[in-house]
Order: structure tokens, then C-alpha cells, then sequence
């Protein structure tokens, strides 16, 4: 039988009078890695303030690790861990009283705080710099701290927004590799919304989200295989260019960024789109059947232009209230 780290059944929200969800069933087996994607405005914020118990939906259930998370907040809250886009240490505090802090937050007992900041110190590769002052630390490893932090207390459920948003390849590849290893090793379940696609290839399934409704839901290759298209980006000279193009192609996709996107079959599609109006273009792009493109096919927007920086609820301080 499978054992759910989340259950979301008929969940609604309207924030200020727009629906920030609209009837969302979720259900994320223990140990999946899970991502939400959507546009900016799509209900992720919310479904994930939601699930941490810091918001309530107008109508819905929610079981957080079989736990009634409506009904029992705190408890629910006992088993998540959560890694903030924007850092929440406390940057006058070193490595160790950060991670001391938090356990003490959580009622752990001395020595089971002490055992657990070692392995964990070992385990992001952050055992040498356990007295250094937060501020003194890169910016990769001030989020390797975060998320040692979020696993301090030994959560079943670890949310992870924009986890390594402006970090670069390298540290983003190790801090996903100590995730994926965790997740083999213990079971930990991961739900995760993140801006790079190629994390996203890795995830066991991707919700998208628009306008707070359900579009789509599957593995990466069912996404492509049924939502996925080969596409012609291009970038007009100018407004006259975009209308004719415009009007020889009214199923054309635009972006915000005057980028125009059009669906192609084939490379001779192409060729003969070339042919008419490639002098008339500042730049060109193929795409092939990608989750960029399912995104773009099923919302209409780029994931690129997707990362301006997010509001809502101030979701950085949790603990057991």
C-alpha cells in the first residue's frame, strides 16, 4: 500500500479576491522527488504556504505525512523542513549556533542536537567551518548550511523553493547530489519549484500550475510526450515585421520580451519559414521537444521570463507553535 507524504483533495483559495487555487488534488508518495512549476501568479506560492501550514484554504483537505494539517498544525509542521528562496540564517551567528538554534526550536535534546550537527556538518561538507560566522561564508555554502538547517530536526518532507537560485553549476549539481542521496537513503520526500529546467529532469513527477488550476501533471517524459512541440523562436526587427508574421501565422505564441514562438513539424517547416523572413529577424532559436517547450505550449509564457521575485506571506521563521 502506498504511504502519501501529501494529500490534497478539492483545495481552494481566493486571495483578495482572485482564485489563487481552483480545486487542486495533489497526492506525492513518500520518497518522491516532486516539483510545482508554473508562471509567476500561478498559485505555487500559495499551495506551498498551504502545505506548511501557514496559510488555510477556503474549502479542502490536507494530510501532511498522514496528519491532518488543518486540524493539527503543529504536528504537521513537526515532520517538513523547509530551504527559503531568500536565506533565513542569521548571519551574526556562526555555522553551529545557527544549526544549535534551530534544533532547540524544535525541542530536540541535547545530545541528539549535537549528534545530528556533526553528521550533518559532515554531510555538506561544512565540518571545518563549524565556528565561522555566517557572513563570512560563500554563497554556496551559506545554502548548504540552509539546507542542513532544514534537516536538523529529521523532517519526512522537505520543501525547497528556488533552492539554488544564482548559484552556479557546480554548486548547484552538489547541493542536488546530497538531495538525491538523502532522498535514496532515507526516504525523504522532496517537493521542490525551481527555475532550471534540468533539475526538473530528475524529479519523479512536475505539477504545472496556471491561474491556479491544475494544466498538467506526469513524469518529465510523459510531459514531453504529450504536451512537448519543436519549436521556432524568433526575435522581429521591428513591430512591422512582428504584425506581417503575425498575420501569416494567427496560432503564433507571444512572449513578453516581443520574442514571437512558432510551433514547426519539421526542419523543412523551417527552411520555408526561413526562406521568407529570416533577413527580417534580430535572432533566431530551435527548440526541440522539451519541458520548456511543454511549459510554453500549456501556459503560454517562457520559463525565463518566469523569475521575477515572488510575493506573499513571510514564510522564513517556523518552528513548533
Amino acid at each position: 500500500m502506498v504511504k502519501y507524504a501529501v494529500e490534497v483533495k478539492n483545495l481552494s483559495c481566493n486571495i483578495g479576491g482572485t482564485q489563487a487555487l481552483d480545486t487542486i488534488d495533489l497526492a506525492i508518495a513518500e520518497g518522491e522527488s516532486f516539483a510545482v512549476l508554473g508562471p509567476n501568479g500561478a498559485g505555487k506560492t500559495t499551495l506551498i504556504n498551504i502545505l506548511c501550514t501557514l496559510q488555510k484554504p477556503d474549502t479542502g483537505s490536507v494530510r501532511i505525512a498522514e496528519i491532518d494539517a488543518l486540524t493539527r498544525p503543529a504536528a504537521a509542521r513537526a515532520t517538513i523542513g523547509v530551504v527559503f528562496q531568500d536565506s533565513s540564517l542569521d548571519d551574526r551567528l556562526s555555522v553551529i549556533e545557527n544549526l544549535e538554534f534551530h534544533g532547540l526550536v524544535y525541542g530536540m535534546p541535547k545530545r541528539e542536537r549535537i549528534a545530528q550537527i556533526n553528521h550533518l556538518l559532515e554531510l555538506v561538507e561544512l565540518e571545518k567551518w563549524g565556528d565561522s560566522v555566517v557572513r563570512q561564508l560563500s554563497g554556496g555554502m551559506r545554502r548548504r548550511l540552509e539546507i542542513a538547517r532544514a534537516l536538523m530536526h529529521g523532517p519526512k518532507l522537505l520543501f525547497l523553493d528556488e533552492p539554488t537560485t544564482g548559484l552556479d553549476t557546480q554548486t548547484r549539481m552538489k547541493i542536488w547530489g546530497y538531495l538525491e542521496h538523502l532522498r535514496r537513503e532515507t526516504g525523504l520526500t522532496l517537493l521542490v519549484t525551481t527555475h532550471y529546467l534540468e533539475e526538473m529532469e530528475g524529479c519523479s513527477r512536475i505539477l504545472i500550475l496556471d491561474h491556479g488550476k491544475r494544466v498538467a501533471e506526469g513524469t518529465p517524459a510523459e510531459l514531453k510526450a504529450a504536451h512537448g512541440e519543436n519549436l521556432l523562436r524568433i526575435m522581429p526587427r521591428d513591430d512591422a515585421v512582428a504584425s506581417d508574421i503575425t498575420a501569416a501565422f494567427p496560432h503564433i505564441r507571444h512572449l513578453p520580451d516581443g520574442e514571437l514562438v512558432l510551433p514547426m513539424r519539421d526542419d523543412a517547416e523551417i527552411r520555408a519559414f526561413m526562406a521568407n523572413y529570416g533577413h527580417r529577424l534580430s535572432r533566431v532559436e530551435t527548440q526541440t521537444s522539451s519541458l520548456a517547450s511543454v511549459f510554453i505550449s500549456l501556459t503560454g509564457q517562457d520559463l525565463r521570463d518566469n523569475t521575477q521575485k515572488k510575493t506573499g506571506p513571510d514564510i522564513r521563521r517556523m518552528g513548533r507553535t
